[in-house]
């Protein structure tokens, strides 16, 4: 079973690589998993990733993946070499989360769908002409991944456990949009504590502005870690 500080992914979500080992240094062992999005990709993320693994950390790359099928299978396929612990992809349709399949082979990179990103809401899908109501769109995207054959999903602590109990235990469930009771909600929208993200049956949340603009960010992610110990 997962301890509680594995469960806890920090999102990276910070300029350059230096506030980022600046950040990871005041942390110490508290957290197992750190996430690199895109700001920090292509800011010199990837070799602050590969120190990470080489640290014993666990790495979680948020690249958010949506293209042709072919240009997917490649990029899996070079990530999944780096040594990639996660990988995001928009679980958007079936070729797209095939090729993935595909990309990562044999490898032990886990992939993640992105259902309904936590920011969205239903104003927000109609106007890309999605008429599904959010929950049922995401519930329709996680059983597409589960069926494809990835490891899991990232969708809010909202949907958590209609999505346990539609695609089973084996199947992991990332939460995003995770605010502290008192946090402010910045630019997300559905959001959630960290005690009923995991109650709900999410196994892994990522948390970032509570913990990289904290004034103590040690303090900070200590508390989550107690919060997601007292709700498992």
């Amino acid at each position: 079973m997962l301890k509680a500080k594995d469960r806890l992914i920090i999102a990276l979500d910070v300029p350059t690589p230096e506030d980022a080992r600046k950040l990871i240094n005041q942390l110490g062992g508290t957290v197992g998993v750190y996430k690199i999005g895109l700001e920090l990709l292509f800011a010199g993320g990837v070799p602050l990733m590969d120190k990470l693994l080489n640290s014993g950390h666990k790495v979680f790359v948020d690249a958010k993946l949506l293209d042709i099928g072919n240009t997917v299978e490649r990029t899996v396929t070079n990530i999944a070499r780096l040594g990639a612990t996660f990988l995001t992809i928009h679980g958007t349709d079936r070729k797209t989360l095939d090729a993935a399949v595909r990309g990562r082979g044999n490898s032990a990179l886990k992939l993640l769908a992105i259902t309904v990103l936590t920011n969205l809401q239903q104003q927000d899908l109609n106007e890309q002409g999605i008429t599904m109501p959010g929950d049922k769109l995401v519930e329709h995207r996680a059983k597409l991944a589960h069926d494809a054959g990835f490891n899991g999903v990232v969708a809010s602590g909202f949907e958590a456990a209609q999505i346990r109990k539609l695609c089973g235990p084996g199947f992991n469930i990332i939460t995003p949009g995770i605010r502290p009771s008192g946090s402010e909600s910045g630019d997300q929208a559905r959001i959630v504590t960290p005690g009923k993200a995991i109650g709900s049956g999410a196994d892994y949340i990522v948390v970032g502005r509570p913990i990289t603009e904290a004034v103590d960010p040690l303090k900070a992610a200590t508390d989550i870690v107690a919060e997601i110990e007292a709700a498992l």
